[in-house]
């Protein structure tokens, strides 16, 4: 990684914390308006749902196929998140899931951190924020994301990004100052509100993923991996927090795989397959979940049984 990729990283993640602190000033001092609210509720769920549906479950795993100017909307919104180019996030993802929890995951809090309470602190702060300063947006594009490359359009987005990044810290700034009827303070409070903390709480629920979901929650298949499931990251994730069940069917496009697993991204999906904007939505049956979990058991029995 190249000093300036560094410093751009850490910018992205100093700025938002900062913007955070300010909003909690702004607040304590009545500077919070209703459109600020409104405003990162809506941006939030937009540019999440870019992430979660469109980087991670359409671009990354195919779980469902879609017209090209929904893929490309996808594209958009995902890098207004503000987590990296399209085909970076994408290549990064597909290279974590090569080498889920082991060398050359990019961002495992099992690898390389040593053990004891030390490690788990040092592999959790690196998988959260750690290894934006070292491994971000370094996976061979050619070799995890050629299909991206592949794609005049998606090329267009990719090399877009850093308009795209100065698009999502001014959209918020211009809506707050056309709503309020031309107030340069609603301007500010909204950049603040619906920009840099709404960027803070998409960027920190996605990092969780990476770290929380790989160390604390439940489990329920046999994966290679150290993967787990984490309830009350669900709602927040859009369902990303199912994350032990992704990773025993990674190509599934719903992550909440029993009805109380709660997947709006899976809704979405559903809901696009309803609307016929989706097509060859992968689902995994209860059949196959129950033989997965049989497997497992069986793999668990037979590895007590082998000589030490």
């Amino acid at each position: 990684m190249s000093r300036l990729e560094r410093n751009l990283n850490l910018a992205a993640v100093v700025i938002p914390f900062l913007g955070v602190i300010t909003a909690g000033f702004f607040a304590w001092n009545h500077l919070l308006y209703w459109q600020d609210l409104v405003l990162l509720a809506v941006l939030y769920l937009l540019t999440g749902l870019g992430v979660t549906v469109g980087y991670h479950r359409l671009l990354t795993h195919r779980a469902f196929e879609t017209k090209p100017w929904l893929r490309y909307t996808f594209a958009v919104l995902g890098s207004l998140a503000l987590e990296g180019s399209v085909i970076a996030w994408v290549a990064d993802h597909r290279k974590h899931h090569a080498f889920a929890d082991q060398e050359g995951d990019p961002h495992s809090p099992h690898v390389g951190h040593g053990g004891g309470l030390k490690g788990m602190v040092l592999g959790l702060l690196h998988a959260h924020m750690g290894w934006l300063l070292k491994n971000h947006g370094q996976a061979s594009g050619r070799q995890f994301a050629r299909d991206l490359l592949e794609d005049p359009g998606m090329r267009r987005i990719n090399r877009a990004f850093p308009w795209l990044v100065l698009t999502t810290l001014a959209l918020p700034a211009l809506l707050g100052y056309a709503i309020s009827g031309g107030q340069p303070k609603a301007a500010l409070t909204a950049f603040i509100w619906a920009g840099l903390v709404r960027i803070f709480l998409v960027h920190h629920v996605t990092w969780s993923i990476n770290s929380v979901c790989h160390y604390f929650g439940n489990r329920r298949f046999q994966t290679e991996d150290r993967s787990t499931n984490v309830f009350w990251l669900a709602l927040p994730s859009f369902g990303e927090a199912w994350h032990h069940n992704h990773h025993a069917f990674p190509r599934s496009a719903f992550h909440g795989l029993r009805w109380y697993e709660l997947d709006p991204s899976g809704w979405l999906i559903a809901g696009l397959e309803r609307l016929g904007l989706a097509w060859n939505v992968i689902r995994i049956s209860p059949d196959r979940q129950r033989q997965r979990m049989v497997e497992g058991i069986q793999r668990a029995r037979i590895a007590e049984k082998a000589p030490a």
